[in-house]
């Protein structure tokens, strides 16, 4: 009878430890969960201007992600305003606050801007995604741990094109080959504040139409401001010099070919039955309804929400000191530290 108490009491003391223990664990569980949800993360995005069509989406697919991640993720959004020397002044006056991680979409891609740019968020020790565009020269961003690249390829996007205006020619070659000498004419309409892209998208648009086997002639080569109305203005003039002689423009971006359209437009092509074959790329609302309206014949497109999403997977995974692609369908490209997320034609 000694021996049976003896077992109860000893049960029921090893009883009331291991529920004491449990209910500690899961109130410490339970603390370090609200701490995580409490503790906003903070990330400035360094964007190189507010104005870029396609950058403007990539933003507001950001601030879409803040709103469901509201109680504990804030985005601070700076404007670079198309100029390197504003936006390494916000890059100088943002690393002496506090944040979690680093966001930039740089207006200088050469390469003493970035290393420039690494040496001081290595000096932060701050984890930094660059995006939209891979820089030339990587070495700096190679030697940082904490560094990592999401990218489109623009490369890519220059053989869409390129595959755009091919598959027209193909297709409908009478209409386009207006004067018959089996050479497309084109004017090709470069953006002056995005050397980089400008470089990849205007040479693989172009040898890719002559891979296909097509003899080219370049009417033209337009450098233009960036915006709609710049393009445009540039546009008309070069309409005056060469009118129906112009079988193709391929434009960088889709805002640089609605100018172009609109410049069309006021000499009577695009609205109706004479039409001149006009590309871009990005896949802005504007341009998807010229495509609609059979006023633009096709343009490129990298999902802005899927490279919102991907800045903000991988980013909170290096916020965390998770390997910085765990958790996704992301992969790195040969480098080792950039992922390239994909175009894909888009055409009625």
């Amino acid at each position: 009878m000694k021996v049976l108490k003896k077992i109860i009491i000893f049960t029921t003391i090893l009883t009331l430890f291991i529920v004491t223990s449990l209910n500690i664990v899961k109130n410490n569980i339970y603390a370090n969960a609200q701490i995580k949800s409490e503790k906003t993360i903070k990330i400035v995005v360094l964007l190189s201007s507010f104005n870029d069509a396609y950058i403007s989406l990539i933003k507001d697919n950001l601030e879409r992600i803040q709103k469901e991640n509201a109680n504990n993720l804030e985005f601070i959004f700076l404007d670079g305003k198309n100029n390197t020397d504003i936006q390494n002044e916000l890059i100088t006056s943002t690393l002496s606050t506090d944040f979690d991680l680093l966001l930039a979409n740089l207006v200088n891609l050469d390469a003493n801007n970035i290393d420039s740019f690494i040496n001081k968020v290595k000096s932060k020790n701050i984890p930094v995604l660059l995006f939209n565009i891979v820089p030339f020269v990587t070495t700096s961003i190679k030697s940082y741990p904490k560094a990592l690249v999401i990218a489109t390829s623009a490369e890519q996007s220059g053989i869409l094109q390129g595959d755009l205006i091919v598959n027209a020619w193909k297709s409908n070659k009478a209409a386009m080959d207006k004067n018959k000498d089996n050479i497309l004419q084109y004017i090709m309409l470069t953006d002056k504040n995005n050397n980089t892209l400008t470089t990849a998208r205007t040479m693989y648009s172009i040898s890719t139409i002559n891979k296909s086997g097509i003899k080219t002639e370049e009417l033209s080569r337009i450098s233009s401001e960036g915006t709609k109305e710049a393009a445009q203005m540039i546009m008309e003039s070069t309409f005056l010099k060469y009118g129906d002689k112009i079988e193709a423009i391929i434009a960088n971006n889709d805002t640089l070919a609605i100018g172009a359209i609109n410049a069309l437009q006021k000499y009577g092509y695009n609205i109706g039955n004479k039409s001149i074959p006009v590309v871009g790329a990005d896949a802005i609302p504007e341009a998807r309804e010229l495509i609609k309206k059979g006023s633009m014949l096709g343009t490129v497109i990298q999902d802005p929400s899927e490279m919102a999403e991907a800045l903000y997977k991988v980013g909170m995974n290096l916020i965390y000191n998770s390997p910085p692609l765990s958790n996704t369908n992301y992969k790195f490209n040969e480098t080792g530290f950039v992922v390239e997320m994909p175009y894909r034609e888009y055409k009625e």
